[in-house]
């Protein structure tokens, strides 16, 4: 798979995703967005991969937000259009049914930290740097910012880093749960990797219905959550994975997972 601002590959079950525009600091434009949605496709059309990884080339950006140039031409419908397609992007991101990882890398601004919330889970450098700038340039988030940013750390706190603008540290994005965990620059990929090992080996229908269960109760009444997760707990009962798990508890050894 060839691409001209992202780079893709597979190994060991896990697709790595790199934004691959080191010198705009991995700025986000038309042709970044549509081809993270052609690596997803072919990272969920490929049964070898169990989960993703998505980072920024370079040392200064995971992505410093939207492209300026192609920003300042947009107008209008033009703008809806954007703010749209980028939505569907992280609505697949955040919908994909295996684990996506971010791995943050220095800034992760604008729509760098859109793309980084609608990870499943986001692992950080501690001189990474996350913040929703737009009121600066005098518009608001556009990829989906101000609503998972709200479910992610709370009113109180999305409203302050939206209406300032402020960016925060690696230490403060972790302490207020936008982040899940940070650890040394040197060792984010490591981590990362690791992470996606460790869920990889985990049941992926489990996996994805478990993350549907925590996504969609968000929007549901208490009743209905449990409603929902007594359901979906049900169809793993009724799985052949879930009978290799139980199987291999009891044997004493490691389940053999095949996502059925």
């Amino acid at each position: 798979m060839s691409h001209e601002t992202i780079t893709y590959a597979v190994e060991d079950g896990i697709a790595l995703i790199t934004l691959n525009r080191p010198k705009v600091l991995n700025a986000l434009n038309d042709r970044v967005i549509t081809e993270l949605g052609e690596a997803f496709a072919a990272a969920g059309a490929d049964d070898s991969v169990r989960s993703v990884i998505v980072t920024g080339s370079g040392e200064k950006a995971f992505a410093a937000g939207a492209d300026i140039g192609e920003l300042a031409e947009a107008k209008g419908i033009r703008a809806v259009d954007l703010a749209r397609k980028g939505q569907r992007l992280t609505r697949l991101m955040e919908t994909f049914g295996k684990p996506v990882i971010a791995a943050v890398n220095g800034f992760a601004l604008g729509g760098g930290c859109e793309l980084a919330m609608a990870c499943t889970l986001r692992v950080a450098a501690e001189s990474a740097v996350f913040g929703q700038p737009e009121v600066n340039l005098g518009i608001i988030p556009g990829y989906g910012g101000t609503q998972r940013l709200t479910r992610l750390v709370g009113t109180g706190r999305a409203l302050d880093l939206v209406l300032t603008g402020r960016n925060v540290t690696a230490a403060e994005a972790l302490q207020i749960g936008l982040v899940n965990r940070v650890v040394p620059d040197a060792d984010l990929m490591d981590e990362a990797r690791k992470l996606a090992g460790t869920l990889g080996k985990k049941g992926p229908l489990a996996l994805r219905l478990a993350a549907q269960a925590v996504r969609a109760g968000e929007a549901l009444s208490l009743d209905e959550a449990l409603d929902l997760e007594a359901h979906l707990f049900g169809v793993t009962a009724a799985t052949a994975d879930c009978a290799e798990g139980l199987a291999a508890f009891l044997e004493k050894r490691k389940p053999d997972f095949q996502g059925k």
